[in-house]
């Protein structure tokens, strides 16, 4: 009687240690029961459906060949680790909720997670890190570093493996390939190469065969050298390019990504090497749900709740986002002004670009994970005549630092920054916190910043951009807000701010969506306080400043950055003027924000809007 496969509780599961007692039959079921795991808690959760349930079968074969208790992976991005925070203990049921785990690596939640991570191509490098580390302290581990190939759009990833060239240290690098970046991968040579080395199994088959037939015997070692000229021409007629050639990186390739027995074998072989060594699985990205898996365009990628039998995506149809309000606003001015171009780091989706990047082809470019690129080829528009709008998550304009400094400000080029996700996110938690970028733009010279509190600022906002103000940032939310119809555009001047309520004694300072809430509260509860709009928040103008001298306090109330960039510089400024009264600060605090919702994250901070009627 053939034996039922073993069924595994995913709820009881404490530590990977149990793989190595299950056949590869019970492995497939377990495969099966944590894709719908992943989907049943993802779709009440939100979260990254599509990568984690193309990495089920991977991160199964890679917990079964290593011992992550002492040797260490690195989940390039970290965004599809959720296979191996249930293999490792975790509760998954509460993944992204606050006091849960994490959606990303965490080291202070598991010994299974050595290094944390949110952002892309960081993997190499940290590796090599690691393993340095352990070779300088003689230690015996393995070290994995498991990327994906949209990554190598990056330039992180090439400096590391230049490095790894010239070192020699020993890493196992996992290429999961998947041809998709957030959505479909763009025709980058980088995308080629691996579609090349994915269909060069002839030229893999017959190497394997050449060394079993003649590596065995001194007489077949002495026929394998003139048969290395053959390999030679064999591997250049039937792969194009294999880039880890180039870094003199053994290559082991290309791998079914959803087979564990064939993985395991690769992995047997890549510890026994002394060197550094690629291993290239091919896997498909949304795996096992029809929906994820015909995703193009990276709806599934990170996704807010979802039906999981229908695969409709829960949506308010009475709110809107900023991305899409900035979009349509974006797109009419880029119709009618030739000389206006659009860029993005393989963000289109979450931008709402699509109409931008299908409508105006020539004119939009997303140049993929590479934001230090993106932000020096707008400063080569910029200095050519054409003005550039960057659309950049606030959390990647963060790698873009340097270039933002030398290369725009520096030379005042006129460059609009569309800063999205800008101010606290939620439950993606601290890699992916929008509240430094204000903060750090201050510390450049040359650097304009902004924020709308509602779609009627957006064409002022983004008209005045273009008036060569040189680097131009306007920030907007990841918080939705309601649809309106006929809005009418409201004229605001440069730097220039607006009084929304007049009272005696106080004076509350802020700017942002947040802004319309805090005047609503304030006239319910028939408060006697002055609420005034710095709708730019850089410059400081002092006609701005002007009779602010007469209020006994004033609160400076900032929900969408940290105390060091505009509450302080606002504060400074004020005592120039001489004020005396009181300044209370009300700004996210210079820190590392966790996971939870944002208003779970305003009310630990003490940013909340009843927190700051409390003080009034």
């Amino acid at each position: 009687m053939k034996k039922e496969p073993k069924r595994i509780n995913l709820k009881e599961i404490e530590n990977p240690e149990f793989l190595k007692t299950l056949s590869y039959s019970e492995l497939n079921l377990l495969s099966a029961d944590l894709r719908q795991y992943i989907i049943d808690v993802v779709s009440e959760n939100g979260g990254h459906l599509s990568s984690n349930l193309g990495a089920v079968e991977s991160t199964i074969a890679l917990c079964r060949s290593f011992d992550f208790s002492k040797d260490k992976i690195i989940f390039d991005v970290g965004h599809q680790c959720y296979t191996y925070k249930i293999l490792t203990g975790r509760d998954f049921e509460n993944i992204r909720k606050k006091d849960g785990p994490s959606g990303f690596p965490k080291r202070n939640e598991s010994i299974y997670d050595c290094y944390e991570c949110g952002h892309s191509s960081t993997s190499i490098s940290a590796a090599m890190g690691i393993a340095e580390a352990r070779d300088l302290k003689k230690e015996n581990y393995q070290v994995v570093a498991f990327i994906g190939d949209a990554s190598f759009e990056n330039g992180l990833v090439f400096e590391a493996l230049d490095h790894l060239k010239k070192l020699r240290t020993k890493i196992i690098i996992v290429v999961n390939d998947n041809e998709m970046s957030i959505g479909k991968n763009s025709e980058s040579i980088f995308s080629k190469v691996f579609r090349n080395l994915s269909n060069s199994k002839t030229y893999q088959g017959s190497k394997s065969v050449i060394k079993r037939s003649f590596g065995s015997s001194k007489f077949g070692r002495a026929i394998l050298k003139p048969l290395a000229a053959f390999k030679h021409w064999l591997k250049h007629r039937l792969i194009a390019f294999n880039i880890f050639d180039v870094f003199n990186i053994k290559y082991i390739g290309n791998i079914d990504g959803h087979n564990i027995k064939a993985m395991e074998k690769a992995f047997k072989r890549a510890k026994a090497f002394n060197e550094p060594v690629v291993i290239h699985i091919k896997t498909v990205k949304g795996k096992g749900f029809e929906y994820t898996e015909k995703d193009v365009n990276g709806a599934y990628h990170g996704v807010g709740k979802f039906d999981k039998v229908t695969g409709d995506i829960k949506t308010d149809e009475s709110l809107t986002s900023w991305s899409k309000e900035y979009s349509d606003r974006l797109y009419e001015i880029m119709k009618t002004n030739e000389n206006t171009v659009a860029i993005c780091p393989a963000t289109s989706l979450g931008s709402s670009l699509f109409n931008i990047q299908k409508d105006f082809k020539n004119r939009f470019f997303d140049v993929g994970i590479a934001e230090e690129h993106a932000t020096i080829l707008a400063a080569g528009l910029s200095s050519n005549g054409v003005h550039p709008f960057v659309s950049m998550y606030s959390t990647f304009l963060q790698r873009s630092y340097d270039q933002i400094s030398h290369d725009l400000a520096r030379m005042n080029l006129s460059t609009t920054l569309l800063i999205d996700r800008a101010g606290l996110v939620g439950n993606d938690g601290d890699t992916h916190q929008g509240i430094y970028d204000a903060s750090f733009l201050y510390t450049i010279p040359n650097c304009t910043i902004a924020m709308a509190s509602s779609p009627s600022q957006i064409n002022s906002l983004l008209t005045e951009s273009i008036k060569k103000h040189g680097v131009f940032a306007i920030r907007y939310s990841k918080e939705k807000l309601a649809k309106e119809e006929n809005i009418v555009d409201e004229e605001i001047k440069y730097g220039e701010w607006k009084g929304l309520l007049k009272g005696e004694n106080t004076a509350i300072i802020s700017y942002g969506p947040i802004v319309k809430k805090l005047v609503e509260e304030i006239k319910n509860r028939k408060l006697n306080v002055s609420v005034i709009e710095a709708i730019y928040t850089r410059p400081i103008l002092e006609s701005n400043l002007t009779g602010l001298n007469r209020y006994s306090k004033i609160v400076i109330y900032d929900a969408y950055s940290t105390n060091v960039g505009f509450a302080n510089s606002l504060t400074k400024s004020l005592v120039k003027t001489g004020y005396k009264g009181e300044i209370i600060i009300k700004a996210i605090p210079n820190e590392f924000i966790n996971h939870a919702t944002i208003e779970e994250q305003r009310e630990q901070l003490g940013i909340s809007i009843d927190k700051i009627i409390d003080i009034l």
